[in-house]
């Protein structure tokens, strides 16, 4: 792993805040364009109450957020703006078609993601804290995916078992449990990372780790990946895995573990299909969507196929807001949103889109070279690589590059767990660029007392970074120091 030091910057708070006037004036004006697309005339009703309403809530947290994080990234904030407006955008288009209100809890959602995403700024003084929950994360994270096969609590819905029924709610606790084993996975792999990249037996030209070392994370990794099969949640299932693969490659830079992990994944995808009638019928889909048996079967490919018409019909440009026809496909506001956005703004308007994601996942990067504890960079790099799998996965779906999964896109799709639980990792994105940009001169953050205990918990010499040099050894801010 490298470390990289982070270049003087600037307090962003122009920038952010220029580019949280242009992504809400974009989502505004979507609402505007659906108003008219489905056949309103002037302004909508309630424009002007949403629009006011909207803005004190996005003001009032950038100027909360430059308060604790002053350096924090000021892109990462106004891309999700604009990605979450112009979903709440095609959602409401969809209500218009199908005489619904899903938009309502949608947006009310929107504004607690949006206070729970400045809170977790607030709170979190420094992301380092985390790193002493570990095992308090991988219990979080498993208890989370254990909750839906709880009798009454948990329901089965589209052949998987993977929502919680609580207090008139609906809830993925999958979505929550992502962020854990986050956290686990980058608190163990920081701590282990020589051992695991350095020590053991090669075979075959490959390096592999003794088992005492890989052991703890193995079984981590297979108990999550056992109960998700159990709950025939393969969507998640395949996010895990692709995290758990990507911190390992970051944390050791050996490709063997890449080589490994593809064989794992191999022999795993093999058997679940073998096991699982719910993941066979969605490789059928997959594999032989215009067979119009598999077209006219229960469960069978329709829905697929509709969405590839709607963006078929598309085109390069779109149809516009409220002229296409996207509600010909099933849950055209939820997996399929993607569909629904690439029939009426066309392959443009999706690649676009598209370019918004590669930027949040950019600025997470660039965040995880910067920061200069190891820890820190396999959060981050972990956290951005699951909202890069994330939208492979549901893009690769909807377009048949890939079978059917299930998940969400990021910020777009209606759904509350997985909204909430993106604007938390946006959150835990700010603070965590505010420290890779702050500069040396700056004050140090958080406060000594927390510092000290930072320090406590990192006394055990196999789990202590050489990349926490507070002095700013090894040139740490003028120049890239190779580890290994």
């Amino acid at each position: 792993m490298s470390v990289v030091a982070s270049a003087p910057a600037r307090k962003g708070r122009i920038p952010e805040l220029l580019l949280l006037i242009l992504a809400l004036g974009i989502g505004l004006f979507a609402y505007y364009l659906v108003h008219i697309g489905t056949g309103g005339s002037g302004l909508p009703d309630n424009f002007v109450t949403v629009a006011a309403a909207a803005a004190a809530l996005v003001f009032g947290s950038h100027l909360v957020i430059r308060w604790v994080a002053p350096y924090a990234d000021p892109l990462l904030f106004p891309a999700a703006l604009l990605l979450n407006g112009l979903g709440l955008a095609m959602i409401h288009r969809i209500d218009v078609a199908d005489e619904s209100a899903a938009v309502k809890s949608q947006l009310q959602l929107t504004v607690l993601s949006i206070v729970l995403m400045t809170l977790t700024v607030v709170a979190l003084r420094n992301h380092r804290i985390l790193r002493g929950y570990m095992w308090m994360s991988l219990g979080a994270g498993i208890v989370l995916l254990l909750l839906p096969l709880i009798p009454g609590l948990g329901r089965a819905a589209y052949g998987a078992r993977i929502w919680i029924n609580l207090a008139g709610f609906s809830f993925q606790p999958a979505e929550l449990a992502k962020i854990f084993f986050a956290i686990f996975f980058a608190a163990y792999l920081a701590q282990e990372r020589d051992n695991l990249s350095l020590a053991g037996p090669k075979f075959l030209g490959l390096r592999f780790p003794k088992l005492r070392h890989v052991l703890p994370i193995l079984l981590a990794w297979g108990l999550s990946m056992g109960v998700l099969a159990f709950e025939k949640d393969f969507g998640t299932a395949l996010l895990f895995f692709g995290m758990f693969v990507a911190l390992l490659y970051v944390a050791t830079e050996r490709v063997s573990w890449l080589v490994i992990g593809g064989g794992l994944a191999a022999a795993g995808i093999f058997a679940i299909v073998q096991m699982v009638p719910h993941i066979q019928a969605r490789f059928v889909v997959w594999l032989h969507a215009l067979d119009p048996d598999v077209y006219d079967a229960q469960y069978g490919s329709y829905q697929l196929v509709q969405g590839m018409f709607g963006m078929a019909s598309g085109g390069l440009f779109g149809t516009g807001f409220g002229d296409g026809y996207p509600t010909n496909s099933f849950a055209a506001n939820s997996d399929f949103i993607v569909a629904s956005f690439g029939e009426e703004i066309g392959l443009t308007g999706l690649l676009a889109l598209l370019g918004i994601y590669l930027i949040i996942v950019i600025r997470g990067i660039r965040t995880a070279i910067h920061l200069r504890d190891g820890f820190g960079k396999l959060l981050a790099a972990g956290l951005s690589f699951t909202i890069a799998l994330q939208c492979f996965v549901v893009v690769g779906g909807v377009t048949r590059l890939i079978p059917l999964t299930g998940l969400a896109m990021p910020f777009l799709a209606q759904g509350g767990s997985a909204l909430l639980t993106n604007w938390i990792i946006i959150g835990l994105l700010l603070r965590m660029s505010d420290a890779s940009r702050r500069p040396a001169s700056a004050d140090p953050l958080p406060p000594k007392e927390i510092l000290d205990t930072i320090e406590e918990a990192d006394e055990d010499p196999e789990a202590a970074d050489e990349t926490d040099d507070p002095s700013g050894s090894n040139s740490q801010l003028t120049e890239v120091v190779k580890i290994r």
